[in-house]
């Protein structure tokens, strides 16, 4: 199964990267990792149908904070950096899998990604929106879980995990406020934030604000994910090794 991983940019240095901790996570589910690249404002972008097309599933990754343009707000002063081409990109993409029922796995920022593709909103910054908040941004190892969060039952997410309550990482400071059409809360963290959504009419469509790639090595439930969202995108009839 191909797997496109959607990329960021530094704008100093203006180079594409991809942690590589994505891609072995991909791999180590038994994907084949297809990074997609972005592309400059000056250059013919691909359609979203030209990113997709040969891949069976997608991985929107994190990085940069969504531009708050996106779903009709002024920036607040915590605002990180944004980044314009790659809203662009990402959010065509988002909405153009949902269309055709390609799989999505969304990472933090792809999370953020997908709940606005549909419609809904985002906390800025939870620091200074959300009174008596976790601290969101850990200081540990990304590898070692920060807090846990209580994961809904009936959702596709407990079939996966099978436990109510999962210890995570945590490095955002930006989440899901209301949700967009289609999705519905399958996680959230002790002080309410919402830590997981996900599309029950869709093929596989889930999205996680930790990051389970930085944690495969040392969680089971991580990699069990992964593995999850690999079978997700097998064509049918193709049998699972």
């Amino acid at each position: 199964m191909r797997i496109g991983i959607t990329c960021g940019i530094n704008y100093e240095t203006t180079r594409i990267h991809c942690p590589r901790d994505y891609v072995e996570a991909v791999r180590g589910a038994g994907g084949i990792p297809w990074l997609l690249p972005l592309f400059s404002p000056l250059t013919e972008v691909p359609s979203p149908d030209e990113y997709l097309g040969g891949l069976d599933g997608l991985l929107l990754s994190g990085g940069e904070d969504v531009d708050p343009a996106r779903f009709g707000e002024e920036p607040l002063p915590d605002l990180g950096k944004v980044s314009p081409e790659r809203d662009a990109i990402e959010l065509a993409l988002a909405r153009r899998a949902i269309e055709k029922d390609v799989p999505i796995f969304a990472i933090c920022r792809g999370l953020q990604v997908l709940n606005v593709a549909v419609g809904g909103s985002l906390y800025q910054d939870i620091g200074s929106q959300v009174g008596g908040a976790l601290q969101h941004r850990q200081t540990a190892p990304r590898w070692h879980p920060a807090h846990t969060v209580s994961v809904a039952r009936e959702t596709r997410l407990m079939d996966i995990v099978g436990q109510s309550r999962v210890a995570v990482n945590t490095v955002h400071h930006q989440a899901a406020r209301e949700l967009g059409t289609g999705m519905v809360i399958a996680a959230r963290a002790p002080d309410g934030i919402i830590e997981a959504i996900e599309c029950s009419d869709a093929r596989f469509v889930i999205g996680v604000q930790w990051h389970p790639e930085n944690m495969v090595a040392t969680s089971p439930i991580m990699a069990a994910l992964f593995r999850a969202f690999v079978d997700a995108c097998r064509p049918k009839g193709r049998e699972i090794r």
